[in-house]
């Protein structure tokens, strides 16, 4: 960590005179380093890698991705291409370079971007807190916090207010298999912020909700379909579908840069298949293996989605579609 800074978890990416400097997540929970990406190809590696991640980050990631090459004398269209081809699912990812690409400075508009992310996710979190009760056990899945965005974090983000406002009694963190994003990086998240955390395999999250210890399940989301479909985490479905069985609100956080209007429902979102080799530790080689990363939420079994510019209980097309068209600049 750098030595004058005394937040408990770093900006997870930021511009510093030409160089992305990027929290390497692939070394966490182990060792705090960094990743200095000079190059668009450097910044492509990290993000196809995971070292950076989180759909929030990736906006980010993507309008300096912009800024590098501009910086360089790189061709902008052609590194736009390449950015945006390593992961597809992840709407932010375009968004930031789409951002990048239509202003004049660049490089001032990463830097923006990456300025205007901690307060979007404070009013994000604001919104989510006032949902909970006091006394709530939460139960949330990869990681949406501080580290999937510039600082704060989206599904994190509600909690941290709600922590703040002496409302959070646990929150059970899914290992979200196979990378860990869960017990990885949102344990210890939760460990430098003082908030209480427990870890359990993802299947064993239906049990506890039976047990009747689960009050809210808040994630993020890596896309939102105009109709309100939420592509998340592998795994995530599931949850909606136990949560809803068991009568338990099931809430996704994400700033409104996550909601992609172009796409009319969930089948139109891509989702990007990872790496076998993720899975493959113990797979006979004759035995074939998928890893899909991502997977899709219907509407109907989203509570609310909470962004930035409120709350929208029960979304559908004319919601989304609503909030959107409030938004300057949209």
């Amino acid at each position: 960590m750098e030595p004058n800074d005394e937040r408990p978890i770093p900006a997870t990416i930021e511009w510093r005179d030409g160089v992305v400097r990027l929290i390497d997540q692939t070394r966490l929970p182990a060792q705090l380093v960094f990743w200095d990406a000079t190059t668009v190809d450097e910044l492509c590696l990290a993000i196809r890698t995971l070292a950076i991640r989180g759909a929030p980050a990736l906006g980010a990631a993507g309008a300096m991705g912009i800024a590098l090459a501009a910086h360089g004398g790189e061709d902008l269209d052609d590194a736009a291409r390449r950015l945006v081809a390593t992961r597809p699912t992840a709407v932010n990812l375009r968004w930031g370079v789409e951002r990048a690409l239509a202003s004049a400075d660049p490089v001032a508009e990463a830097i923006a971007v990456a300025a205007e992310d901690a307060a979007t996710n404070r009013r994000l979190g604001a919104f989510g807190a006032s949902l909970l009760p006091a006394g709530v056990r939460v139960l949330t899945h990869c990681n949406a916090g501080s580290l999937a965005c510039v600082d704060y974090g989206t599904a994190l983000g509600v909690i941290r207010a709600a922590h703040e406002a002496g409302k959070v009694k646990m929150v059970w963190v899914d290992e979200t298999r196979p990378v860990l994003q869960g017990s990885r990086l949102t344990a210890w998240e939760l460990a430098r912020l003082g908030i209480p955390a427990t870890v359990l395999v993802d299947g064993a999250a239906g049990s506890i909700m039976a047990r009747g210890e689960v009050d809210s399940v808040i994630v993020g989301a890596d896309r939102i379909a105009a109709n309100g479909d939420v592509a998340n985490k592998i795994g995530t479905y599931a949850l909606a579908v136990l949560a809803n069985h068991h009568d338990i609100p099931f809430y996704v956080a994400a700033p409104v840069s996550t909601i992609d209007l172009r796409c009319a429902s969930g089948a139109g979102i891509p989702v990007e298949q990872r790496d076998a080799g993720e899975i493959t530790s113990f797979v006979p080689q004759t035995v074939s293996v998928t890893n899909p990363a991502f997977d899709v939420t219907p509407a109907d079994l989203v509570t609310a989605i909470i962004t930035d510019a409120g709350v929208v209980v029960r979304p559908d097309r004319e919601q989304l579609a609503t909030l959107m068209s409030q938004l300057p600049g949209v």
